[in-house]
């Protein structure tokens, strides 16, 4: 929910004591801002990190892990795969748009392999050479390498040549969903990193306000810390890292409303309060309507039917990224879902491995016959029936002209045949956020950057100006976190 503490920006000259100071204070000790902190660090700058729990994570330490990355990395020709930066660049502008930022995403892709090395070289995260190729959220075990946004799939893998770029850190042991996903294990050492590099950090502290000088350069926040006001000044810059607005249902209603109360793969600090911060300074902002879209099914099981809306009708192929099936049942298919499947592929598909075993869902009718099902339903007469009949018509030859949906899926659907209720089951993560370029600063509606300020994660406008690929919240929060600290350390 929305924060009453006044958020407008604070004169330094009000400002009587400061509690702690630093070069650069980064907000937040998640992806963001710990990338933000070992850049600044390892770029020479005095950094301290302002946290609002108890300890560093934040949703980064129980995300599956995926950092989207690719270009050649080591990873992808370990498991045979090549990829190009022009390959990948043409699948992040046609997959995660419309409206992407071009240069953006120019300066990641060409940066991708570079920033691989740093995870890894530099800042010690594993990850295993080995690829993942079976449906699904994400790996089961410590693979490191999956397709993760719709690459391999239609429209996509028709133009453009298909590549995993969702790379993964090793984990033993891991509990997907939890605190010991694979991202614990991108956090973990980027913020033993950290600590190596003598990056200070300081827990429960909330913060509420930017503090800034008589030119108008932010100095400094205002923080809560276990109930008290303190100031904290900035030598050289403020990095904002504090993530997205999918908890703070006024902001939703204003830019996102389809998410309203349906938080995923978020916490409840992802408030929206820097965005806020920023904004009453007059920082432009971008793409808030934007989100990912979890669909709540397994793969396993989806691939092998049909999904159809609340018309009968199918809408999309099955055998694409999970998120991009669950932006087309949110936003163009009003949240209406059914699976249709039949008894050999259901049973087939229960037997598959899986991340995400409670996203097996029992059908809730079945028949004999599609217009037994179609009735049992409550779909109007003939609709499924004709989706169904033209669907098995062309699986007869292994071909899906609607959707482009590969041949190894295309399967004519038989009897019994049930129908999982899937209405409903989406939920998701805000995308939208401060407008940055392409060195993290944080622009004002003007278009210049605001002196002292930086930002980085998803309390940004990143890559993803639409669309997503899994990896692509980790990726661009790491490496334009990174980028923010290297900028704020040498402003």
């Amino acid at each position: 929910m929305a924060d009453a503490t006044p958020i407008r920006p604070i004169p330094a000259d009000q400002i009587t004591e400061w509690a702690y100071e630093a070069d650069v204070v980064v907000a937040g000790f998640g992806v963001a801002g710990a990338s933000a902190a070992v850049g600044a660090a390892q770029a020479g700058a005095d950094v301290l990190v302002l946290e609002r729990t108890g300890g560093w994570g934040g949703a980064a330490a129980m995300a599956g892990g995926f950092i989207y990355m690719g270009g050649g990395t080591p990873v992808q020709k370990a498991c045979g795969f090549e990829d190009t930066v022009d390959n990948m660049k043409a699948f992040m502008k046609a997959a995660l748009g419309p409206g992407v930022d071009e240069a953006k995403i120019d300066i990641y892709c060409e940066g991708s392999v570079d920033h691989y090395h740093w995870l890894v070289d530099e800042c010690g995260v594993p990850f295993k050479m080995s690829f993942w190729g079976e449906p699904g959220w994400e790996p089961p075990g410590d693979d490191g390498l999956q397709y993760t946004g719709g690459e391999n799939a239609a429209p996509f893998n028709a133009t453009i040549p298909p590549a995993p770029r969702g790379h993964v850190p090793q984990m033993q042991d891991k509990h997907v969903s939890s605190e010991k996903g694979g991202g614990f294990m991108l956090m973990k050492p980027l913020t033993d990193k950290a600590a190596e590099l003598g990056v200070r950090s300081a827990y429960d502290m909330r913060v509420q306000a930017l503090i800034v000088d008589a030119d108008g350069r932010v100095v400094g926040v205002q923080a809560k810390q276990y109930g008290k006001d303190v100031a904290v000044r900035a030598r050289k810059g403020v990095v904002l890292a504090t993530g997205s607005f999918a908890y703070n249902n006024q902001m939703l209603e204003s830019y996102a409303p389809k998410m309203v109360n349906r938080p995923a793969a978020s916490i409840e600090e992802h408030d929206g309060r820097a965005i806020r911060m920023a904004q009453a300074l007059g920082a432009d902002l971008a793409h808030m309507d934007a989100a990912e879209v979890a669909f709540f099914c397994d793969p396993q099981l989806f691939i092998r039917g049909i999904l159809v809306n609340g018309r009968g009708q199918r809408y999309i192929n099955e055998d694409t990224y999970p998120g991009r099936v669950g932006q087309a049942t949110l936003y163009e298919n009003h949240n209406q879902s059914f699976l249709v499947i039949d008894e050999e592929s259901y049973e087939e598909g229960m037997t598959k491995p899986t991340s995400s075993p409670q996203l097996r869902h029992q059908p809730k009718w079945v028949a004999e016959t599609v217009e037994e099902l179609e009735a049992e339903m409550g779909l109007p007469a003939g609709t499924l029936q004709a989706t169904v009949d033209v669907y098995n018509q062309h699986a007869e030859n292994g071909e899906d002209p609607l959707f482009g949906k590969k041949a190894e899926w295309v399967k004519p659907i038989g009897s019994p045949i049930a129908a999982i209720d899937l209405r409903g089951m989406t939920g998701g993560f805000t995308l939208g956020g401060l407008r940055t370029n392409t060195d993290s600063e944080v622009l004002h509606v003007s278009g210049e950057p605001i002196p002292g300020l930086f930002a980085a994660g998803r309390c940004t406008s990143g890559v993803c100006a639409g669309g997503y690929a899994s990896g692509t919240s980790l990726g661009d929060g790491s490496f334009f976190g990174r980028r923010a600290g290297i900028t704020a350390a040498k402003a």
